[in-house]
């Protein structure tokens, strides 16, 4: 086997691992990239090594860091909390609102699956006393993190914004950001319509679900800091990673938070997930193997059809893997190859396909957000229930997913 043909079956190799054990894909990705890199090809130990993504590492690790803090100090439950209580009573907004605060609390830098951690909880038990099904609730809940999730200054949003430019495509990241939240916001009207939001139309109950406290002083510190660092960030074009960890060493210097407790709740597997299946994706750049996969992919498809193709190979891998940890950081690279391949298409469009793609099927159970709704149902039975139609609705979002970027992604993508 050529080493090209090698390495691609290392990537699936870890790519099936993810699928079906708990073990860190990450760790599997650098084992395999270490033994062909050093044993099996011409590549050598330092060339594996030069792999290692530095800066995504350090841009992931200060994110998470600030909104860790964040988190550990309750401002954002708090913030949550005192968003439900903009629905007054009507039933029929609730879903909309726990969509909202889900897409604010992602799109601000948590990303979704923080953000789900804080509002599911909430979301299910203020949704169990108004009447809104659990299955509204959670895919309005996950829809609405998915929606902000790739936002530039959020976690998945620079794993997706730092691939695409390794491989040319940066400077697309209003367009990354739109098109994911355009697609989960069509998918979370959808839900409302088919699953119980024109029901709840005139309904009113009472809703106490929010503390009524004021925020505390390290929380409202916080609070000022982070907006400081998203406008920093947004307006002086501070750097992502760096710029957080200076705003971070603030709220710890100013005993704003613990940080014990901070470090302790960033999303550590994540990290190295990642990084691991970057340093594997390197290897396969240098051995040929990126190419051989795009001319595999690229005859599944047509120039016509590959936005469609893309979409549903990603939404497939995905519905059983981590989107952020696997599925972005190995096709992400694929997409000018893929194009070159065809003979035709864009490369922005398709990894725009990718990215949706692959965060549509996000709700289903077997994935990190599913779970945790399934997970925020008390009841046993209801929460079989869910799980049920969870699968479904995540299974369904693969077709779904690729429909809407065969259709989006072109138009979208020559913005």
């Amino acid at each position: 086997m050529n080493p090209a043909a090698m390495t691609l079956a290392a990537l699936f190799a870890a790519i099936v691992v993810s699928v079906v054990s708990r073990i860190n894909v990450g760790l599997v990705a650098l084992a395999l990239a270490w033994l062909l890199g050093a044993y099996f090809t011409e590549v050598g130990v330092e060339r594996v090594m030069r792999g290692f993504p530095a800066a995504l590492f350090l841009t992931l690790a200060g994110v998470t860091l600030l909104f860790a803090i964040a988190e550990s100090n309750g401002t954002l439950e708090r913030l949550a909390h005192r968003a439900v209580r903009l629905a007054r009573g009507r039933a029929s907004l609730l879903p909309i609102f726990f969509f909202t605060i889900a897409f604010t609390v992602s799109t601000v830098g948590p990303g979704a699956i923080s953000s789900v951690c804080l509002v599911v909880p909430l979301a299910m038990a203020v949704g169990e006393r108004t009447g809104v099904p659990h299955l509204l609730t959670a895919l309005m809940v996950a829809n609405g993190a998915n929606a902000g999730n790739l936002s530039p200054v959020s976690s998945v949003g620079v794993i997706a914004n730092s691939t695409m430019a390794s491989v040319g495509l940066g400077g697309a990241e209003a367009k990354v950001w739109l098109a994911g939240f355009v697609a989960h916001l069509v998918v979370g009207a959808a839900a409302w319509l088919l699953f119980g939001g024109l029901r709840l139309r005139g309904t009113r109950v009472a809703v106490n679900a929010a503390p009524s406290e004021r925020l505390t002083a390290p929380q409202r510190l916080t609070a000022a800091i982070v907006l400081a660092w998203i406008a920093g960030v947004l307006l002086f074009k501070l750097s992502l990673g760096l710029s957080a960890f200076a705003a971070s060493a603030i709220l710890l210097t100013a005993r704003a938070a613990t940080e014990g407790e901070a470090v302790r709740r960033m999303p550590w597997g994540v990290i190295l997930m990642v990084s691991g299946v970057s340093v594997l994706v390197g290897l396969l750049e240098a051995t040929g193997g990126l190419e051989l996969f795009s001319s595999l992919l690229a005859r599944l498809a047509t120039p016509g059809t590959v936005n469609g193709v893309i979409a549903f190979v990603t939404g497939t891998i995905s519905t059983y893997s981590s989107t952020s940890g696997v599925v972005l950081p190995a096709f992400l690279p694929t997409a000018p190859g893929i194009v070159e391949r065809l003979g035709g298409g864009d490369p922005l469009a398709v990894a725009l396909s990718i990215n949706v793609g692959s965060a549509l099927v996000d709700v289903s159970p077997l994935s990190t957000l599913g779970a945790l709704c399934v997970a925020a149902v008390a009841d046993p039975v209801a929460a079989e229930t869910l799980f049920r139609r969870l699968l479904a609705w995540g299974i369904s979002m693969t077709v779904v997913g690729a429909v809407i970027c065969q259709v989006f992604a072109g138009p979208l993508a020559r913005l």
